[in-house]
């Protein structure tokens, strides 16, 4: 079993094999430079101290991506922990299963049983032959399951796009229910809004961007994916009508043109599914930032969190 970083206690011995997520080097005023590695597997990250001036031959050529055995004590600099490394040493990533190194959401056999009951009770249509040509396909099934919601921040891990979505899809048809917008394109709009993402990122061993993903951006992939996919069927899976609306959802989810929607929600449906995406992701990142512990130095207010606008959190310790 992997080392669980979250619960390394301070003095805590460790000897594990990391995936080298950040190498950042800072030079001194006397021009000498430290470096700071950052460590991951699947259960979280955790700096190392720094290595300093004449440890700078251990760390040499090592970038991020890179997999490291190492042999170290946990630490604390300014109340947060930190890895004193005593040993680091290099090896072949060709040995090593980099799946395994990375952040995971677990199974995910129950978001397919929720998300696929749901879609199941779809009415027939073209609506629901549409998001089937995706969800029915194995291909895509495979590749969706582990694709990351994120490259960093909220639902970073592998399975963390389909968590996202059955997220996504239950918040969204509780807001439908509520505001009178159709359920049913509210949660084809969930299962599509994020289908560019498996085009857009990588997770060969670091959560990473794709070349299509940095010049094309997921949202405007899923829509260029969404168009493809229903013109290759010899018979139009859905109205002209129906595509319209299909596409909608996913080029205005974000919302707001400065937050990447090419333009914003113009039906109660779009608007409801922006709302879901927005909760879904603000939820993750707080939740995710309240169970680290390394945000609480100092009791029961967080540090200012980065990626939550620096916000001060508030996790209550009981009575």
């Amino acid at each position: 079993m992997p080392t669980d970083i979250p619960s390394l206690a301070v003095g805590a011995r460790v000897e594990d094999t990391f995936l080298v997520i950040e190498v950042r080097a800072h030079t001194m005023d006397t021009g000498d430079v430290f470096t700071i590695l950052t460590l991951s597997n699947s259960s979280g990250r955790i700096p190392t101290e720094p290595f300093w001036p004449s440890r700078q031959d251990e760390v040499a050529g090592l970038s991020r991506g890179n997999v490291v055995q190492i042999l170290g004590e946990v630490g604390t600099f300014r109340e947060r922990r930190q890895l004193k490394v005593t040993s680091v040493r290099p090896l072949p990533t060709e040995t090593v299963n980099l799946l395994a190194l990375l952040p995971t959401v677990g199974a995910v056999d129950r978001y397919w049983q929720v998300l696929d009951g749901w879609r199941r009770d779809l009415e027939p249509g073209g609506v629901r032959t549409t998001v089937d040509l995706f969800y029915e396909d194995e291909n895509f099934r495979q590749r969706y399951e582990q694709c990351p919601g994120a490259v960093y921040g909220h639902h970073a891990a592998i399975g963390g796009l389909l968590k996202h979505t059955a997220e996504v899809a239950a918040i969204g048809r509780t807001i439908a229910r509520a505001s009178g917008a159709n359920i049913e394109y509210v949660l084809a709009g969930a299962l599509l809004h994020d289908i560019g993402k498996i085009e857009s990122y990588r997770w060969d061993g670091l959560f990473d961007y794709t070349d299509a993903g940095r010049l094309v951006g997921h949202v405007t992939l899923g829509a260029l994916m969404l168009e493809r996919r229903v013109r290759e069927q010899a018979t139009p899976p859905c109205s002209p009508r129906e595509l319209l609306l299909l596409t909608h959802f996913i080029l205005s989810h974000h919302g707001r043109l400065e937050w990447g929607s090419p333009v914003q929600p113009m039906t109660l449906e779009a608007e409801a599914l922006h709302w879901a995406d927005n909760a879904s992701a603000k939820t993750s990142s707080v939740a995710e930032a309240l169970r680290d512990d390394d945000n609480f130095p100092e009791g029961s207010f967080s540090s200012p969190v980065r990626g939550l606008e620096w916000r001060r959190l508030y996790r209550d310790g009981g009575d």
